[in-house]
């Protein structure tokens, strides 16, 4: 596979391959990292191995990211909590984007948290525990799980963007909104990005996208691996096997291949797959490779993991 004796600096070089985009008032490399899955089981409570994590965090900025995302509602808390410990004080070119809009149950579930006062809670618990003055990109995170939700959000956006111009956040960006949403929110605040559900099989926001970069907005695909029923089909195998990579790391190639606007964020836990993903970034798929890529969406022999 491409990621053989690790090398710091080939990795380094592997990250800058995929090239940069702006992000608010800051242009980072398009192959980030999700912090996601540093939490405990569920993303619920602590990880069995904190120090692992602590490590996989200085492994990726050493490695040359510099975007990272996080919210505050991973744990919750948790995973902001082990950023500050591995990070801070952070590099003076790291992004660290976080969400809002959602709390935790004590039984681990997801509860919508769009009221004002718990807008203004959300984000001061991210800077307390990024422990940050500023925080740089928020995102308002809305809908259902992997996609929107029908309605205005106006209030909860608004809210936000109170807490911006009191000099809270720098930036703001939405989560899991419908191009309805987000043209809404334009007569609002001014958006610098988009994190919604996208990946070479959900390819439900192809023309957002494409609206989205003529803007110079970026587009933050999550779940690009899939997510709960990660991606697998035959032609994502064989395309893997013609260049010798990891089927993974080919659907996140394509996704660096789709538009420039794109930014990926994949996660992980575990220091091996971080430089696999990390490796992705410099993959070159061939005009016949992103032909049987590009047609993945439709096949009927796309299917999840048993």
């Amino acid at each position: 596979m491409l990621v053989g004796v690790f090398n710091l600096e080939t990795q380094m070089s592997n990250v800058s391959k995929a090239g940069t985009h702006a992000l608010g008032d800051r242009r980072v490399n398009r192959m980030g990292y999700g912090a996601m899955q540093l939490a405990g089981p569920g993303v619920f409570g602590p990880p069995k191995d904190r120090a692992a994590a602590v490590a996989v965090l200085r492994e990726a900025v050493a490695s040359g990211v510099n975007h990272i995302d996080t919210s505050d509602f991973y744990g919750p808390h948790v995973t902001n909590q082990i950023i500050r410990e591995a990070l801070h004080p952070y590099p003076e070119n790291l992004a660290i984007v976080t969400k809002v809009g959602v709390r935790r149950g004590a039984d681990a579930s997801w509860i919508h948290a769009l009221s004002r006062q718990e807008i203004v809670d959300a984000v001061h618990d991210n800077l307390r525990n990024l422990r940050l003055d500023v925080l740089d990109v928020v995102n308002l995170r809305v809908g259902g799980l992997t996609g929107p939700a029908d309605g205005s959000i106006e209030a909860p956006l608004t809210a936000l963007a109170e807490l911006q111009q009191q000099g809270l956040i720098r930036h703001l960006g939405l989560s899991n909104v419908s191009p309805q949403q987000f043209a809404e929110s334009q007569k609002i605040a001014n958006i610098v990005g988009i994190q919604n559900f996208y990946n070479l099989a959900n390819r439900t926001d192809d023309a957002f996208i494409d609206n989205l970069a003529e803007q110079g907005i970026a587009y933050v695909p999550f779940f690009p691996l899939g997510g709960f029923t990660p991606l697998q089909s035959t032609a994502l195998n064989e395309v893997a096997a013609s260049v010798n990579a990891t089927p993974m790391q080919i659907a996140l190639a394509w996704l660096l291949h789709r538009s420039p606007n794109i930014l990926l964020i994949p996660g992980t836990s575990s220091i091996t797959h971080l430089r696999e993903n990390l490796a992705a970034a410099s993959i070159q798929l061939p005009p016949d490779a992103l032909g049987s890529l590009d047609a993945v969406a439709s096949q009927t022999a796309l299917q999840p993991h048993a």
